[in-house]
């Protein structure tokens, strides 16, 4: 499928109210993809994606457009976000340990590769935590540096594990047996 016909299809998606904190609305999607500025309309989209809440379906078809203007990082993050249309939404405050404190020594990679162990209140039959899985996507940067802070989305490997949580739970990351990081989580949305 073309660009230009994946992006129409999933402006088509988007209410005709809906506008961005810029003001930007799908009517001004039309106007760049009349002018054959699919970059631009993208970008636009992904942002009144942000506004509110929009079928997988809209999400699917940027990530194709994305795919095919070879915008990996926007590839990405359409993925993602058709995921959690899909599955649902988990936000969180993530604060990494320092290097000085155990912490870990070089960046979370930002775009969804990182699938670290998270404590979130389970117990295996003995007392011991019984860590969960999940991707972990690092709001508007490229990457998380050691002690560092920042809004991250999270994609459990299974979903039913977290529906217990809710916005103010406190969990901790761990790649190895220590807690590499706190987060506080800022929104919990899983169906089910």
């Amino acid at each position: 499928m073309d660009v230009l016909a994946l992006l129409k299809s999933a402006s088509l998606l988007v209410p005709e109210e809906t506008a961005s904190e810029n003001d930007v609305t799908v009517n001004d999607v039309w106007e760049y993809l009349a002018r054959d500025e699919w970059e631009t309309a993208l970008g636009l989209l992904e942002e009144l994606g942000d506004v509110r809440s929009l079928p997988a379906a809209f999400w699917a078809s940027m990530a194709a457009a994305a795919e095919e203007l070879r915008l990996e990082r926007s590839a990405a993050w359409c993925h993602w976000r058709e995921g959690e249309a899909l599955h649902g939404v988990i936000r969180a405050d993530l604060t990494l340990r320092a290097p000085s404190d155990g912490g870990r020594r070089l960046p979370v990679p930002g775009a969804g590769v990182l699938r670290p162990m998270w404590d979130i209140g389970h117990r295996t039959p003995t007392g011991e935590p019984a860590y969960a899985v999940a991707r972990l996507w690092v709001e508007d940067l490229p990457a998380l540096e050691p002690g560092g802070r920042a809004p991250v989305r999270l994609a459990p490997l299974t979903p039913e594990r977290w529906r217990h949580l809710r916005p103010g739970h406190v969990i901790t990351l761990h790649e190895t047996g220590r807690v590499g990081g706190a987060a506080v989580l800022l929104e919990a949305g899983l169906p089910g």
